[in-house]
């Protein structure tokens, strides 16, 4: 993986093999920057990236600028390389090793941008927890957006808040808002 802008440009980053992860692709998350980069002044957003997995989303926010950066995964593997490499890169990132659906439930920060990436395997109805709990919960700021990165066979359309859908390759970006 690497990263695509910001103070590490071009840098590559290697993940141990043992993670259980399928990072975004370069195409799809250039891709997605592209449209943040246009709606959001990245020096001023709170993150919070769930299913972080190795980091790969969490980096490149960073590399762009983001002070505020939680990053939640269940796995330990996994949550221990992005402490390691926020160190390396001088990166702020608050890291939570935690089941998500728990971490949301008793969730006490507020972000700009939530990001999630679960596995693709989950069925629509674990998919559709994710922007339940986040809009009972009132986890997003004014203006703030949902995005939940998903297999090109889900459809998350029919959730209230839900905005639009992108897709890249196998992969699909489906945004939502707090318009509140």
């Amino acid at each position: 993986m690497r990263i695509i802008s910001g103070t590490y440009k071009g840098k590559r980053l290697i993940a141990p093999k043992k993670l259980p992860i399928r990072p975004t692709t370069d195409m799809a998350k250039e891709a997605l920057f592209n449209i943040l980069n246009n709606n959001f002044q990245f020096s001023q957003l709170s993150v919070l990236d769930l299913f972080a997995g190795s980091g790969n989303i969490t980096y490149e926010f960073a590399s762009r600028g983001c002070k505020e950066i939680t990053a939640v995964d269940l796995n330990y593997d996994c949550v221990e390389f992005i402490k390691k490499t926020a160190q390396e890169l001088d990166f702020s990132i608050t890291t939570i090793k935690s089941d998500v659906f728990k971490f949301l439930e008793k969730a006490y920060v507020k972000a700009d941008i939530i990001f999630a990436d679960p596995p693709y395997d989950f069925d629509e109805e674990k998919f559709l927890k994710i922007p339940q709990i986040v809009f009972e919960k009132n986890l997003l700021n004014q203006n703030g957006q949902l995005i939940i990165e998903h297999s090109k066979h889900t459809n998350l359309s029919k959730y209230p808040n839900f905005k639009e859908a992108r897709r890249y390759g196998g992969s699909v970006f489906s945004f939502f808002e707090n318009t509140v």
